[in-house]
């Protein structure tokens, strides 16, 4: 059976080529619904392997063929026989012939053509996946190198996130050269050994930009050690680093933060990044964000800082979303609570957008909502999940549960918060979002978008 999927996409087919050889491009490729993930890229496209992890130990070796191979124009990866470690049977087929044509214009059409065996559906949902992905982070670099943007040197830490992992394969596949701040002992190129609470003073060298993304998850009972670990994974390690990058010469320093500065309570009018959190903390991670935010502007005036406030981050791979999914998939799912608390989400590729513009665009300072246009009640949520996932979704849970995991403050701060919050920075900058609808991104992350 052959399958082929053909799309434009907004580059000539040598920087396709180029993007597809760069670290990362699997990653960015591999679509977020499917249990797979990454244990090897291929070090060339005309004659290495890449092996993906499957569920129960199982390894997929994919060797491209050197036969097959023509620069800027085409290649092809295979399963070979022994391809799929771990399954004795043999029986799976899978050829995979990626082609680049310019079409004379400044775009390439891009083909992919597989021969396979396995379910035609799944393979269709990959396909117009990678399609969409591809066309958006191409876009994307090209809005950055219209705006001025040249190849950088980024440190990142919490690299192994699910923020990390994915914004390093995009600023990668970008041509960007990324050095992971690690705190164990370097096993790669790209990785640097870094002591949160005292890092050496040459660990920023020939850095342009440092984005930091590590903290301990919030997630859990609020209990005195939960709380400090939120704290002091935060709030000194960052003020560290800020000042270490303002005397490093850094340009740029793009700090996570958190839309839990406006407390769980935002009320009946959406905020934006001009609302007043100067006053008492409302709660006690409101009083973390703000000291994580303080924290980071250590640097002072000669070094561009920006605090991306995330919301809900929206992905198969981790978060709420990876919990809620399979809960909703066995037909188990409902609102919590009065189902009436809003959500301020944004989906993963929307959040590395946002990051990626911090580094370009410098009207950008001091905190940016990294929200979507169009939050939604938990109740909306719900009905939109369950219809993406074709299940029904009547089995509300009661506002306590939560309570019985988390404990009433974890509750209160993290399951039941009511945040209603707007991009205001980003939409005044006429910013573009991949997906402004909660139906479209979970459309799209989960695979039942049609093309």
């Amino acid at each position: 059976m052959m399958i082929e999927r053909s799309s434009h996409v907004p580059a000539s087919s040598a920087e396709v080529f180029e993007w597809f050889s760069r670290p990362g491009a699997i990653h960015r490729l591999l679509p977020p619904w499917l249990p797979v993930k990454v244990i090897q890229e291929a070090a060339s496209l005309r004659d290495s392997t890449a092996v993906l992890g499957l569920p129960g130990s199982l390894r997929w070796n994919a060797q491209h063929q050197a036969s097959e191979f023509v620069e800027n124009r085409k290649f092809v990866d295979k399963l070979e026989p022994e391809g799929l470690r771990g399954l004795p049977l043999k029986a799976v087929r899978w050829r995979h012939e990626h082609l680049f044509e310019d079409d004379g214009t400044d775009q390439t059409l891009v083909i992919d053509r597989i021969e396979s065996n396995m379910p035609k559906g799944q393979i269709r949902s990959m396909l117009d996946y990678r399609h969409r992905a591809l066309a958006a982070d191409l876009t994307a670099h090209q809005r950055a190198a219209d705006a001025g943007l040249k190849p950088q040197v980024i440190a990142v830490t919490g690299a192994s996130g699910l923020v990390g992992q994915a914004l390093c394969a995009f600023l990668s596949t970008g041509g960007h050269r990324v050095i992971k701040l690690v705190r164990h002992t370097p096993s790669a190129p790209d990785e640097r050994l870094w002591d949160p609470n005292n890092p050496a003073p040459q660990l920023l060298q020939g850095c342009d930009a440092l984005i930091h993304l590590a903290g301990a998850s919030i997630f859990g009972r609020f209990t005195n050690a939960h709380r400090q670990a939120v704290l002091n994974s935060r709030i000194e390690p960052t003020r560290a680093l800020a000042k270490l990058a303002a005397s490093s010469g850094v340009s740029t320093l793009i700090s996570a933060s958190a839309i839990g500065i406006y407390g769980t309570d935002t009320g009946p009018v959406a905020l934006d990044e001009s609302a007043d959190v100067s006053g008492e903390p409302a709660d006690f991670l409101a009083d973390v964000v703000q000291q994580w935010e303080d924290a980071a502007q250590a640097g002072g005036e000669h070094l561009r800082t920006v605090c991306v406030r995330t919301g809900v981050v929206l992905s198969p791979r981790g978060g709420m979303l990876a919990v809620m999914r399979p809960l909703f998939t066995a037909g188990l799912g409902g609102k919590l609570g009065s189902g009436m608390q809003r959500l301020s989400w944004i989906g993963l590729d929307d959040l590395l957008d946002i990051y990626h513009r911090a580094l370009w665009d410098e009207r950008l300072s001091g905190p940016v909502n990294a929200v979507a246009p169009n939050a939604v009640t938990n109740a909306e949520f719900t009905q939109v999940l369950a219809r993406t996932l074709k299940r029904p979704a009547v089995i509300p849970v009661p506002g306590v549960a939560p309570k019985v995991v988390l404990g009433d403050e974890g509750a209160r701060l993290l399951a039941l918060a009511d945040q209603w919050i707007a991009p205001g920075k980003l939409l005044e900058m006429g910013h573009s979002f991949r997906n402004e609808h909660l139906d479209a991104e979970l459309a799209h992350s989960l695979g039942t978008a049609r093309e």
